[in-house]
């Protein structure tokens, strides 16, 4: 027969066993989850040529059918800008729906269904430049997210959980770039996460594989050997908006000082 003193030992026993169960319980963040699964010999980087963009567009077309942004939807992930500088000295610079559909006019689209006619005389350069998320080292969209939603994966990309974003809109507010955007469908937070779902299978991101001229390229920054790494590392490439000291980790070769 168990004795009422040997009950109780048992029964506090019990109770002591489940408190402490159930403080050990953790409800992991995304950014917890990501770093139970990380690789630490990664870190994608990204790289532009724009001597190599043309504009055609069929980068932004491959990115919004990637990622469920709806092809209408005045909103992309990846854009190009076309820059124009004309012989006064003056810069004039469009992405009309981001570049969905190519630059089908030699025409600037200064907005409000506007266009302004530049005769070829007048060109003294013109270039594009595609853009997308620059998955900054030390990205400001992560430190101002009030529930964790926006975070870093320890390979460096920034990325967005739907199910824990509450639509504040702190991380558009915040991006020195303009990368940022609420979702048309799902009205959370949406930027280019470098085709996460894709790179972590070995594949390539949506727009480098549209590309047909290699002016997009993905690498890994730790591999030595990577051709993105050994461009990165041995030739001239410059980033955006230095003087915010983000630094990005989506390099450029021939970025004008123009381009902002």
């Amino acid at each position: 027969m168990i004795s009422r003193r040997d009950l109780l030992k048992k029964a506090g026993k019990a109770v002591a066993g489940a408190s402490i169960s159930l403080a050990a319980i953790e409800f992991l963040s995304p950014a917890r989850v990501q770093a139970l699964k990380a690789d630490k010999a990664v870190r994608w980087v990204f790289l532009v040529d724009t001597y190599k963009c043309v504009g055609c567009g069929l980068c932004v077309k491959a990115c919004k059918n990637e990622n469920e942004i709806p092809y209408d939807a005045n909103v992309t992930r990846t854009w190009v800008e076309r820059y124009v500088i004309t012989s006064d000295g003056k810069l004039h610079a469009d992405s009309p729906k981001g570049c969905r559909d190519g630059f089908t006019t030699s025409k600037i689209d200064v907005g409000m269904g506007k266009l302004q006619d530049i005769k070829n005389e007048d060109i003294k350069k013109a270039f594009f430049v595609p853009k997308l998320c620059n998955q900054c080292e030390n990205p400001p969209c992560v430190q101002v997210c009030p529930v964790g939603a926006t975070y870093q994966a320890p390979d460096g990309v920034v990325l967005v959980d739907r199910t824990w974003c509450i639509g504040c809109g702190y991380c558009i507010m915040a991006c020195p770039y303009g990368v940022r955007f609420f979702h048309p469908k799902y009205h959370t937070a949406e930027k280019c996460n470098f085709c996460y779902h894709r790179i972590n299978k070995g594949l390539k991101t949506a727009c480098v594989q549209a590309c047909p001229f290699g002016a997009r390229q993905i690498g890994n920054m730790k591999d030595p050997d990577d051709p993105v790494t050994k461009i990165i590392t041995t030739e001239r490439v410059g980033i955006l908006k230095s003087e915010f000291g983000t630094k990005p980790q989506v390099f450029y070769i021939g970025l004008d000082e123009e381009v902002k």
